[in-house]
């Protein structure tokens, strides 16, 4: 959904910083003053929005106390936690600036990087510039878990996304106007930045180390990878139509060679238990797997047809010092 009029009355800034906040506690205050630092060196006139993902710890405490010292900060407080892709649509959504530049807050991301992006963003006259990850961190599991998730996703997609993008990038109104109009209530970010075109430039930066421990464990990786998947492409179902028409052939093809053997030399060959219940095991295994696949596109079908938000807000803080009422 686009910004509405009410929304962006008063002066508009130049710049919009958005952040989420999950367990960001340690971490804010810090991302605050680099955050203002970046945006000051651009001379322009900039805003700061924090969004609070239902964090468990003092994230949003922290946050609302900065609002009350800072007229530039917003304060968007979720109902509950809906996930780190919803809480940067949030983000998104309640940022008002002409340019929108969204990273993480665990300062992996450099707010300094502002700056760089920006030029960039203007030598090429164009609506993204993001952050693509020059070195993947963590363990040798990770780091090949996480080059094996792009390539597979790009395998299986319709949609083309770089490898290792990161959160960190910078993007034009219209390009977020753009954004906010896609009705996805299964959401995949990366692949809706890639499907949306526009002119997005990549950026090479190299991370640096996390203040705080990754929420993304393995099942979750595994998780956002059947996400993305099954949001982006019917390439499963199309590969589950081939394998099933290829099983069907071979099992004929099979049948008829074992007939025409077994009349020609009935001593050559014993049709027993044991090839049967090879064959039941093996169709019923397949059976099961192609009919899980097939569910999980139909439970992305009711979960859009419900058309429930993507989140829900609780509260915004902006420099008035009211609360306003938010919508999802």
């Amino acid at each position: 959904m686009a910004l509405t009029e009410p929304e962006r009355v008063g002066r508009v800034p130049e710049l919009s910083i958005v952040t989420t906040l999950y367990r960001s506690e340690a971490t804010v205050t810090e991302f605050y003053r680099r955050a203002v630092a970046a945006g000051e060196a651009l001379r322009g006139s900039f805003e700061i929005v924090f969004v609070d993902d239902g964090s468990p710890d003092g994230s949003a405490e922290v946050a609302r106390g900065i609002q009350r010292l800072d007229s530039r900060v917003v304060v968007v407080e979720l109902s509950r936690n809906f996930g780190h892709h919803q809480a940067a649509v949030a983000g998104l959504r309640y940022a008002r600036g002409e340019r929108i530049f969204i990273l993480d807050v665990d300062l992996e991301e450099q707010p300094e990087w502002l700056s760089d992006f920006a030029a960039e963003f203007d030598r090429r006259g164009a609506d993204v510039v993001f952050g693509v990850n020059a070195n993947r961190k963590g363990g040798v599991l990770k780091r090949y878990s996480g080059a094996l998730f792009w390539r597979l996703f790009n395998v299986f997609s319709d949609t083309h996304v770089p490898e290792n993008p990161c959160t960190v990038r910078l993007m034009s109104r219209r390009y977020v106007d753009a954004l906010l109009t896609l009705p996805e209530r299964n959401l995949f970010l990366a692949g809706s930045y890639a499907w949306l075109g526009f002119l997005q430039v990549p950026y090479v930066v190299e991370k640096g180390q996390r203040s705080t421990p990754s929420t993304y464990t393995p099942s979750r990786l595994i998780g956002l990878f059947v996400e993305a998947i099954t949001s982006f492409t019917s390439y499963p179902l199309r590969l589950i139509f081939l394998i099933g028409v290829g099983i069907a052939g071979t099992a004929l093809l099979a049948g008829l060679t074992l007939t025409a053997w077994k009349l020609l030399r009935p001593e050559a060959i014993s049709m027993g238990w044991p090839s049967l219940m090879v064959s039941i095991w093996f169709l019923g295994g397949v059976i099961i797997a192609f009919l899980g696949v097939i569910g999980l596109y139909v439970s992305k079908v009711f979960n859009e047809t419900k058309g429930r938000p993507l989140y829900v807000v609780r509260r915004v803080e902006r420099h008035t010092g009211a609360s306003s009422p938010g919508k999802g």
